[in-house]
């Protein structure tokens, strides 16, 4: 049997098929925010749609541009941005997941190496800001991933057709505190309820063994992802264990994260920038001159995107082409590259590809040969050359592709999400549990506080089970500092300098200190803290205490006041004590370590008194003692510390910045809904305008309902509406597009009406018609078959049967008389109302049952001359008629 990993509060449960929703109709999503590229997943039940699906965006695609753009003082998203960044790189934003906990220079460094024009600062907490416009306007990299945030919530409620805020985020294993931090606040900002961080491994992992069974073997599996921008290798250990439900022992799956090694600067964008250096350098040869095409935004802006066509058909061709019009001025640029040459050109990138996967095998101490699968995942694991390589180390003919190498982690992300949800109850198992990337240490300092190994601890190791909590005490007088640091300086995040990632002050021990330190102490004065490490990853100081034990001197019952009352006596100083247990025990930490509270020894008790009484009689010693006696108690209590956040560089944002923060985004939101609410309308009534105008042209039945002054006049409205959307439309609001589009629906809504009515009228009658002679059937089956149905009902339907075609017939005579251009005499919502009336009649008769038959009691005399027969003969003649009611 597997050793079971986890006990079974770490149980995540997960479905692949069959989910159960409670019935408020929940639903969930999942992001798998990317560098380049954003994907969204809805949890949700719909009848003919998948339980867990990919949302698609406003182009029907599924997945987005993650990118951000400001122009003409609209703010553009995804798809809408993406077509800008030709014209205006310097105003369409990307790569900003990775800017977020970055220091000002390093991001600025990484914008540079990506040839990206942003107009950028260093804001006050050292890190990145983006001034998108001459009026100031700023934004943080924070607010910049809200605004994408925003955009999956959107779609994904899009998708299911119901409001959603719960989720869940992917995120790359090497994020740090930082990053993990600056990401739930623009979740926040966004108004996405998070409900955990998931790294991109785990997501991969759930999706890879849900639908497996490992109760036969357990299994090790690497899941190795090359993205845009990063590569890592994820070694995970599947297996199985028996658990009891419903009386029933089932198997059940889990899977444990043992290590995660990576390159967070390699991936699919550092081989597009060696072709874009190649082409660049062969642009700037053709043209001479000493130009370099580096310097010119546009010019880098248009070669990049031709150069990503460029590597995706190298993946399936030997050679491919590239054609950019106007690279840099009206110079056109056309080359073709073959793969050799572009293997040639990334050679290093190959045996660094290898190291994240070489790390893995070094520190678990496996070989290849025990790795049971190596899933590829991300979409630079498409190109040829990288799976040579693999196999080539691995020693393997073929490499694993079970999971969908774009969606697998969206996937994965959305089944964790449904688990943390309590609106949907899944069907399926499996155990997950996944460690912190990075090892951390606590130290103290202060105030009299000796530096020494006691000072400084490790608190997380490094692969510690997400969520945890731990626990550190000290014994101090006074105020203190709390420093929570990564483990190692030489493993730190992407772009991070210090180690450092939070800094708090403790005070009011010094206070409790002075307050207590004149009681009898039985032991020094201790700070107790209480960390967490979130299941999100973030680590964070979340209470301390000073915690005091005092002894001191209390009345309690004496014992053994006489013979008699002996028991009674016992009795309530049992009472007694456990009452002082209970308070000396009040609010004590069970998890510091500290004794709990405890009597004082025999010798104790004598010295103080208790046992010294004369030799007298018990009536005498009654009389003579007091009912009660001193004794040692020892109580502990604790008196809460306040934390104080130091603030430094990279800091979150402050709740002053968050407040203004949202407020700007919400103005941009409502802004948004406008923009998109007045160019809904500007196509409905442009729509509106080519319709009519080809019905009117094309469909001769529009002459039998309008006069030939009728249509020119509607045609002139519909051109004078027409040629004002063209000039004076252009900068209208929604409110003027609707009022025109109202206009023009007062003249052809009638119009319409009598078109569609002279179709829908004549099936309407001939339904009625038919309706009138299955009711005269009806009738005669209930008269031969239901003969106790109420004459009166019946008669009812009846007269509605008469009344019906009397009004069809006179209606339709009146309908022949009327012209084809006015009003109708009747309408076909008219006739099927009183169908409709009638077959309401005709259901509710149908549901009179049929009376029970009536049992004639006997008389007196006759049941005293039968005796029991005559009980049995009723209870055999009610058989038959119950039987025929059944």
């Amino acid at each position: 049997m597997a050793r079971r990993l986890l006990p079974k509060l770490a149980l995540i449960v997960a479905a692949l098929a069959v989910l159960f929703f409670s019935p408020s109709q929940s639903a969930v999503f999942s992001v798998d925010l990317g560098s380049e590229s954003v994907k969204v997943a809805v949890v949700n039940l719909k009848p003919g749609q998948s339980p867990i699906s990919i949302a698609i965006n406003e182009m029907s695609k599924r997945k987005s541009p993650a990118l951000v753009s400001f122009h003409d003082g609209d703010r553009l998203l995804g798809e809408e941005a993406a077509g800008l960044v030709a014209r205006y790189p310097q105003k369409v934003y990307s790569q900003i997941r990775d800017l977020i906990g970055k220091p000002y220079s390093s991001a600025k460094s990484f914008l540079d190496s990506m040839y990206l024009p942003f107009d950028t600062k260093e804001d006050s907490r050292g890190t990145v800001s983006f001034r998108i416009d001459e009026n100031g306007t700023e934004y943080s990299s924070e607010e910049l991933v809200a605004m994408l945030l925003g955009y999956t919530a959107a779609l994904a409620e899009f998708h299911a057709k119901i409001p959603i805020k719960d989720a869940v985020i992917a995120v790359p294993p090497y994020f740090g505190q930082a990053e993990r931090r600056g990401l739930l606040q623009a979740a926040e900002l966004s108004g996405i309820n998070v409900l955990a961080l998931i790294n991109e491994h785990s997501g991969a992992a759930l999706q890879y063994g849900i639908d497996k069974d490992f109760s036969n073997e357990s299994r090790h599996v690497i899941f190795y992802d090359m993205g845009s921008s990063s590569t890592y290798a994820a070694l995970v250990y599947f297996s199985a264990y028996k658990s009891k439900e419903y009386g029933k022992t089932v198997s059940v799956n889990q899977f444990q994260v043992q290590d995660v090694r990576w390159n967070s600067e390699l991936g699919g964008q550092q081989m597009e920038l060696r072709l874009v250096e190649y082409f660049a350098n062969e642009f700037n040869a053709q043209v001479g001159d000493g130009i370099d095409v580096r310097r010119f935004p546009k010019a880098m802006a248009k070669l990049k995107k031709q150069v990503k066509r460029t590597k995706e058909i190298l993946s399936a061709n030997t050679a491919a082409p590239i054609s950019v019009e106007s690279l840099h001025g009206d110079i056109d640029f056309r080359s073709t590259i073959t793969r050799d040459k572009f293997e040639e050109l990334c050679e290093d990138i190959w045996e660094k590809s290898l190291l994240p996967l070489k790390e893995v095998l070094e520190h678990s101490g496996l070989s290849a040969e025990q790795i049971y699968a190596v899933e590829l995942i991300g979409g630079a694991t498409r190109v040829p050359k990288l799976q040579a390589k693999l196999q080539e180390f691995l020693g393997r003919k073929e490499l694993d592709r079970h999971l969908d190498a774009d969606e697998a982690i969206v996937l994965g992300a959305a089944l964790h999400a449904a688990n943390l949800s309590d609106g949907i109850k899944l069907n399926r198992k499996i155990g997950m549990v996944d460690g912190s990337l990075y090892g951390f240490v606590v130290e103290l300092s202060g105030l009299d506080l000796l530096k020494d190994e006691s000072s400084r601890q490790l608190l997380v190791p490094r692969m510690k089970k997400l969520p945890s909590k731990m626990f550190r005490s000290i014994n101090h007088n006074k105020d203190f500092e709390v420093s929570l640091a990564y483990e190692s300086e030489h493993q730190l995040p992407p772009g991070v300098t210090s180690p450092i990632i939070a800094q708090y002050k403790i005070s009011g021990l010094k206070d409790a200190n002075e307050k207590y330190s004149s009681r009898n102490l039985s032991s020094p004065i201790k700070a107790n803290m209480h960390f967490s490490l979130s299941r999100s990853g973030i680590l964070s100081l979340d209470r301390a205490d000073a915690v005091i034990e005092i002894t001191e001197w209390v009345e309690v019952p004496r014992k053994n006041l006489t013979i008699e009352n002996s028991t009674i006596s016992s009795n309530t100083s049992n009472e007694s004590g456990a009452g002082d247990s209970s308070e000396s025990n009040e609010n004590l930490e069970t998890d510091s370590g500290i004794n709990k509270t405890s009597d004082i020894s025999a010798e104790e008790q004598i010295d103080s008194g208790a046992n010294k009484t004369p030799n007298i009689s018990a009536e005498e010693q009654a009389v003579a003692e007091p009912a009660t006696e001193r004794k040692l108690k020892k109580r502990s209590f604790r008196v809460p510390l306040k934390i104080d956040e130091i603030a430094g560089s990279g800091m979150s944002l402050s709740k002053d910045i968050l407040a203004e923060a949202k407020r700007k985004l919400q103005a941009l939101d409502k802004k948004d809904a406008e923009r998109k609410r007045t160019a809904e309308l500007k196509n409905n009534l442009e729509g509106y305008i080519y319709t009519t105008k080809e019905k009117i042209e094309t469909l001769e039945e529009f002459e039998k309902v309008s006069t030939s002054e009728e249509r020119q006049s509607f045609v002139e409205k519909l051109d004078e509406v027409q040629d004002w959307l063209y000039t004076d439309g252009e900068d209208a609001n929604a409110t003027e597009f609707q009022e025109r589009l109202d206009q023009l629906k007062a003249v052809g809504d009638p119009i319409f009406f009598r078109l569609k009515e002279l179709t829908a009228r004549p099936v309407a009658v001939d339904l009625a018609r038919k309706y009138i002679d299955e009711l005269k059937q009806i009738v005669q089956e209930w008269k031969t078959t239901k003969s106790w149905l109420p004459k009166d009902r019946v008669d009812e339907v009846i007269n509605g049967t008469e009344k019906l075609k009397s009004w069809l017939d006179e209606k339709e005579a009146e309908q022949k008389k009327t012209s084809g251009f006015s009003k109708p005499a009747f309408t076909s919502e008219e006739a099927y109302l009183k169908v409709f009336d009638l077959q309401n009649k005709v259901a509710n008769i149908n549901k009179i049952p049929k009376p029970k038959p009536k049992i004639q009691k006997p008389t007196k005399n006759e049941s005293e001359s039968s005796g029991q027969n005559t009980d049995s003969d009723e209870k055999v003649d009610e058989q038959p008629e119950a039987h025929d009611e059944l």
